[in-house]
């Protein structure tokens, strides 16, 4: 991430829509949607995932192929896949293949998950599942850089497989990884390319994950400086305050089954408001904002873009 190659102060992200409430997924508006933002010059696009749940959610992977096909140059990303629920040969294999498609434009966020019920479900046991996911991170490197892979884990092994084609970006493209908990913080300093903190997080609770990051980062002799950290931010934009708090908890009641949550994570309110949010925000640590807007998509797209993104500072770091 460097803002020199932003047209704003410091480099924005834009979640896609991905929620779809009656089932149909309008590729109309996601085409339109990612090419906007693609002219805007927003750094990148990025999905989520839920791969089980009762709201209409298309799987990311999938979805980022699609995202590689009607764009050209803009970045393409998912926080998070949730590596402990695939078999990471496959997932390997798809990732490659949505570099090639996009041309070398994929980020790949990835994490332990918090739903360990949903593990089984996908054939990974929960009790295993760091082991699951350090050594899933080790395969698909091997794969990706190995003419012939080689891996030696508790859960795979791999003799001389080979799998092509190799992703265009070398050595592969960039891991960033989720979470939250102080093991895995640190685990994001040893094994990650880059960190995204996730949207279910506050600002102050960023701030704190930043700072062992950082100092892990240090005690380990890797550069703090231009170690990528970027954050999910579910913002409202609206001069109405409380219409677009209630707003941003009647959707987070839906997708976390905490409508509190939506008040204690969120940027709301009106243009500043919002800019000194997001700049509460890049103090804290983020050297990108993937800005989540939850409605008023394509609204919120141009204005953020226009209203909120010359009130931003710069980036504390690249």
């Amino acid at each position: 991430m460097n803002s020199q190659d932003s047209p704003f102060p410091v480099p924005l992200a834009i979640a896609v829509p991905q929620t779809f409430p009656d089932g149909n997924i309008d590729l109309g508006m996601i085409r339109s949607y990612a090419t906007r933002a693609e002219k805007l010059g927003y750094h990148s696009l990025w999905v989520a995932e839920q791969l089980v749940g009762s709201t209409p959610t298309p799987e990311p992977v999938a979805f980022l192929s699609y995202l590689a096909a009607v764009t050209k140059s803009i970045r393409l990303g998912a926080a998070v896949i949730i590596a402990t629920t695939r078999n990471p040969a496959m997932l390997a294999k798809q990732l490659s293949t949505v570099d090639a498609l996009s041309e070398g434009r994929l980020i790949v966020g990835t994490a332990l998950g918090g739903r360990p019920w949903t593990y089984p479900l996908f054939g990974g046991p929960s009790e295993r599942r760091v082991r699951h996911f350090i050594e899933s991170v080790g395969v698909m490197r091997a794969l990706w850089t190995q003419d012939r892979a080689f891996f030696d884990g508790e859960l795979w092994k791999m003799e001389g497989v080979p799998m092509t084609p190799k992703p265009v970006q070398h050595p592969h493209p960039p891991l960033w990884f989720g979470g939250r908990h102080p093991v895995g913080l640190r685990r994001v300093a040893r094994l990650a390319d880059g960190f995204m903190g996730a949207g279910s997080t506050s600002t102050v609770q960023f701030g704190e994950h930043v700072q062992i990051i950082r100092a892990e980062l240090d005690r380990r002799g890797r550069d703090v400086e231009s170690f990528p950290i970027a954050k999910r931010v579910y913002v409202a934009l609206d001069d109405d305050s409380d219409r677009a708090e209630s707003r941003l908890r009647d959707w987070f009641g839906a997708w976390y089954g905490r409508a509190e949550m939506g008040s204690e994570v969120s940027v709301w309110g009106s243009i500043e408001e919002c800019a000194e949010g997001l700049t509460e925000v890049i103090e804290a640590g983020a050297g990108m904002l993937m800005l989540n807007p939850v409605f008023d998509y394509e609204d919120y797209l141009e204005r953020l873009a226009s209203e909120v993104a010359p009130l931003l500072p710069s980036a504390r770091t690249a």
